[in-house]
């Protein structure tokens, strides 16, 4: 009887620290007010204001470009990125039962932007540079209706579609040196545009924001100036302001009843103007450049999404802003828990090391060092500091609750640090630089000492494990070399060979066994004492693996790499029991939480994300 191993099961990502904040309009607050929506690599993530609660809608293949949510609050519709010539789709989502309804392709290469009609009848959808077309869909019979180019020859293309708020037929799209208004005609099943005259402008639009009434409609670009533009006679009636335009460009607009104007700008200025001057009544600067302003409500209170991945509540009386969500913009290196603890974890990136609070989903501390990329990070057993390997060649260390800067260890490596461990008693530091040295620094009250260099990488040290004991350490390199260290006598004891650029290694916490990966895809697991290769299984059908880690008890392990799958291992099998789909970046680092109720994983599009962890294990 042959018996056939069982598929693995899903992993369940529970919450995500992170937004796709360069998507212009990619924040959205749903009609219910009880909502936002933002899209997070290849997903739409739904989030409860209140309770912090997420709901990820996934069925895209690539990164998403845009989402756009009905005026009734039925539809969610999202277009993404793909390869150029290849289809880009749009998924048509139920919102309340939060399933897919409708797969719809006929782009090519990207999705721009989409907008629903005002009762909902059709989906229009503007394709990318190499496709240049917009399309109207039939949102009931799930197909498309008419398709044309969406800009003139003579005009660059069109990047942004808005809807008219009372007709279900007409609507704007705008982009470099073009604004069109479309009227479609469904019985012919054609589209007509209309170019609007704006006299001598030269102008790249960004946002457009119709007005109720839909006699005319606002245009921000990015020379700084807002355009207002009639429906009825396709001619520009006003634009300003005239002299001290906005810095970086008018890149979010937000219309109120009282005729007002919220703006955004490129250069992170949410301004409440009045008047066709746009003369600044109230301004507050937030983190970054603005790429999404979303009324909640009447207006009592709006949203403000950032390129920074930031994400503003604005009470609109008192004009004062308060910051609800934030992550990383850029690739994150690592990620570490406190010992014993799952409360709290820590990641790093360029710029900054941050601390986060898992129960409520926010960041606790932002410690900030500009222009510098800081590539590994270790939290003390005692919890008094937080060391960190930075590029320019120095371990710094800093207080966990302020962040305050405790001591720096000057040119402790010449091509940067890389990789960095600290002893059970918290009074060593074992580094690996970017020249392939391991160095021993002995920590005191006030001194921080050279104890003594270890030589036998000859290129980029990668990751550095300390045995329980702090008798001995396993360091991996890019020279395809694993060596394990007596860091008492300071000699080499078992050095590992293998035809692959290693990138994570762990210790079994009971048997005598290390596991490695890298390059070569493949989880290797080899005997200490002697260096012998017990067993090699493939981890990943695609990809380099770049981050590993174990349970304390070694029954299992998790691996992740650039196939951008979690995937959690039985470690006596050798096998995969579940697997997490859900990053869209490479995925750089993840660690199994010291209770295990749940693995966070941190990727190169600079995504945190947090799975359940299975209970049967």
């Amino acid at each position: 009887k042959t018996i056939y191993p069982q598929p693995p099961d899903a992993l369940t990502a529970s919450r995500s620290f992170s937004l796709a904040g360069h998507i212009i309009c990619g924040l959205i607050c749903h009609p219910d007010n009880e909502h936002i929506l933002y899209p997070l690599g290849s997903t739409v993530v739904i989030q409860e204001l209140d309770s912090k609660k997420q709901t990820f809608l996934r069925g895209h293949t690539d990164n998403v470009s845009c989402v756009v949510v009905s005026k009734d609050g039925v539809y969610v519709a999202s277009g993404q990125v793909t390869f150029m010539s290849f289809k880009a789709d749009i998924i048509l989502w139920d919102f309340q039962k939060k399933k897919l309804l409708a797969r719809l392709s006929l782009h090519k290469g990207n999705i721009r932007d989409l907008a629903f009609s005002p009762n909902s009848r059709y989906l229009i959808s503007l394709g990318g540079d190499d496709d240049g077309s917009v399309v109207v869909w039939d949102v009931a019979k799930r197909e498309g209706v008419c398709r044309s180019p969406a800009s003139p020859r003579n005009a660059g293309n069109a990047t942004v579609v808005v809807c008219s708020t009372r007709r279900d037929e007409t609507f704007v799209t705008a982009g470099s040196g073009t604004i069109r208004v479309w009227e479609l005609d469904i019985a012919n099943k054609r589209i007509q545009p209309t170019e609007c005259w704006i006299g001598k402008l030269k102008r790249a639009m960004i946002c457009v924001r119709m007005a109720d009434g839909d006699n005319v409609f606002y245009v921000g670009t990015s020379s700084g100036d807002i355009l207002q533009v009639n429906t009825n006679n396709k001619v520009m009636s006003e634009f300003g302001p005239q002299k001290k335009k906005f810095s970086l460009g008018v890149t979010a607009l937000l219309l109120l009843k009282t005729g007002d104007v919220i703006v955004g700008t490129g250069e992170g200025v949410v301004a409440l103007c009045k008047g066709s001057n746009y003369k600044i009544i109230k301004k507050i600067q937030v983190h970054g450049g603005v790429t999404s302003l979303t009324r909640r409500g009447e207006g009592h209170e709006f949203f403000v999404g950032t390129n920074e991945c930031q994400i503003y509540r604005v009470n609109y009386t008192e004009f004062k802003e308060e910051l609800i969500a934030a992550c990383h913009n850029e690739a994150v290196h690592d990620i570490v828990f406190p010992f014993g603890s799952s409360k709290v974890f820590a990641t790093c990136s360029k710029n900054d090391i941050r601390v986060w609070h898992t129960p409520k989903n926010k960041e606790l501390l932002r410690i900030i060092t500009h222009n510098l990329t800081c590539h590994a990070i270790e939290i003390m057993k005692d919890g008094r500091s937080i060391i960190s390997a930075w590029d320019d060649g120095k371990i710094r260390a800093y207080t966990p609750e302020t962040g305050r800067l405790m001591y720096t260890i000057n040119c402790a490596h010449s091509l940067g640090v890389t990789a960095i461990a600290a002893t059970s008693d918290s009074k060593s530091i074992i580094s690996g630089g970017g020249e392939g040295q391991v160095r021993i620094w002995e920590i005191g009250e006030k001194t921080q000492k050279l104890v003594e260099v270890l030589k036998g990488h000859t290129s980029a040290v990668s990751c550095i494990k300390i045995k329980d004991n702090d008798q001995e350490c396993v360091t991996t390199s890019l020279d395809r070399t694993c060596i394990v260290w007596d860091i008492v006598r300071f000699v080499r004891k078992t050095m590992f060979l293998a035809n692959t650029l290693f990138r994570c290694v762990c210790y079994h916490p009971e048997v005598y066994q290390i596991i490695t990966s890298g390059s070569d895809r493949k989880v290797a697991y080899w005997e200490v004492l002697d260096g012998s290769l017990l067993r090699e299984v493939e981890g990943s059908v695609s990809g380099t693996i770049n981050g590993m880690d174990i349970t304390s008890d070694g029954a299992h392990f998790v691996t992740g790499g650039d196939d951008r799958l979690v995937k959690l291992w039985d470690y006596k099998e050798g096998a995969v029991t579940h697997i997490g789909v859900g990053h869209s970046g490479n995925i750089t680092r993840l660690k199994i939480c010291p209770d295990k109720k749940y693995i966070v994983s941190v990727s190169a599009d600079g995504a945190i994300l947090l799975w359940k962890y299975p209970e049967s294990h």
